[in-house]
């Protein structure tokens, strides 16, 4: 598969490579983040959230302990963006800082 999905335009390649998965059943993207302990998993969901407020892009996602399970759509346009790709990158980005 070429990464773009044909039916909003939308260039999913860099975020498949870099380990997001498509959301079976669904038009979104999902991807899991492992941290050292809770502190560090709640700050990276902290950065994630001021991010996702100030470009209005918010995520669905789980915590238990280190395990921060992410899935990104655009509700308005019913599958996904360039809001979704843009706030995966800046996630991938947020994580690696956490390392």
């Amino acid at each position: 598969s070429s990464g773009i999905n044909a039916e909003y335009g939308v260039d999913l390649k860099p975020v498949l490579d870099a380990g997001w998965a498509v959301t079976e059943g669904r038009d979104a993207i999902k991807k899991e983040f492992l941290f050292r302990d809770f502190n560090e998993a709640f700050g990276f969901m902290s950065r994630v959230a001021l991010r996702a407020d100030k470009v209005d892009h918010h995520p669905e996602w789980f915590n238990v302990y280190n395990r921060v399970d992410i899935t990104l759509s655009t509700h308005d346009c019913g599958g996904l963006s360039t809001r979704d790709v843009d706030l995966a990158k800046f996630i991938d980005e947020a994580a690696a800082k956490m390392k």
